[in-house]
């Protein structure tokens, strides 16, 4: 059978710079397209520049914190709260539900039995409407996740979070705050426990919002029973306290001793 490539060039030609072997026709790039890619890849560098140019005008979106901190969302999740009742009782029944309900097992409380056994007897008084109220409470932040699953099984509204958030600390011991720091401070005509219930009301009348302010049998109480004890009530009277103190439990941050409404969120959803 005869070679039909004799005398026929078969050398394979090298693809090289603007071969198009190969190539559809209709494929093949023509000189305007080439321009094209070579205009683009000498003014690449500049575009990057343009991006960098253009920012530079625009205004600086810089947070000054802490001069100037930003305001946080209205249902932001922050430091806990033990809210009182318009008399100045406190909320808080010592049930424990929040304690279980953490997933980081951060919180710790400790009921007690109120008693209305009068003082004269060595009676402990009463601190909250019903039969138990919190003797210890305890939340260790450096196990919170602000979750909010502890507001979510409180029975009574006892325990909210406020949108205060500046919890950091140089010491690990300060971060674990007990119910001094935790309870609300006393707002206008509050009187400070333990003092007994309004009279002819139980603790679902204190829950249902029947309890505006404190009775005149109640002020009586407590004026005779400060009469009686001196002065010894004013400190935790009046605010949080324990600024400056170094022992565990006990935190150098400021607190608003007179927090308004809205920065307590009492009441609010989590």
């Amino acid at each position: 059978m005869a070679d039909d490539t004799v005398g026929k060039d078969v050398s394979p030609q090298s693809p090289g710079k603007g071969s198009e072997v190969g190539t559809p026709r209709n494929q093949r790039p023509g000189e305007d397209q080439r321009e094209k890619g070579f205009l683009s890849e000498l003014f690449a560098p500049v575009a990057g520049f343009g991006v960098s140019f253009s920012t530079m005008f625009r205004k600086v979106a810089t947070e000054e914190y802490p001069e100037k901190p930003r305001p946080t969302a209205p249902r932001f999740h922050g430091r806990h709260q033990l809210n009182r009742y318009p008399d100045g009782l406190e909320k808080c029944i010592g049930c424990e539900l929040c304690a279980w309900a953490c997933p980081a097992d951060a919180i710790l409380v400790e009921g007690a039995d109120n008693d209305d056994t009068p003082l004269e007897q060595a009676g402990k008084g009463r601190f909250s409407p019903g039969e138990r109220y919190g003797r210890v409470y305890q939340i260790n932040y450096l196990r919170c996740i602000f979750c909010g699953l502890c507001i979510e099984a409180c029975p009574t509204r006892a325990l909210t979070m406020t949108n205060f958030y500046e919890l950091a600390d140089n010491d690990r011991g300060k971060l674990i705050f007990t119910k001094d720091q935790l309870l609300a401070p006393l707002q206008g005509g509050m009187l400070t426990p333990p003092f007994p219930m309004s009279d002819g009301l139980e603790e679902r009348d204190y829950y249902q919002g029947k309890v505006s302010e404190p009775t005149a049998a109640q002020r009586a109480f407590v004026d005779a029973r400060d009469a009686r004890d001196g002065d010894e009530d004013d400190a935790y009277a009046d605010g949080p306290g324990n600024v400056g103190a170094s022992v565990p439990g006990v935190h150098d941050l400021v607190h608003s001793s007179h927090p308004t409404a809205a920065e307590t969120r009492e009441g609010a959803n989590p």
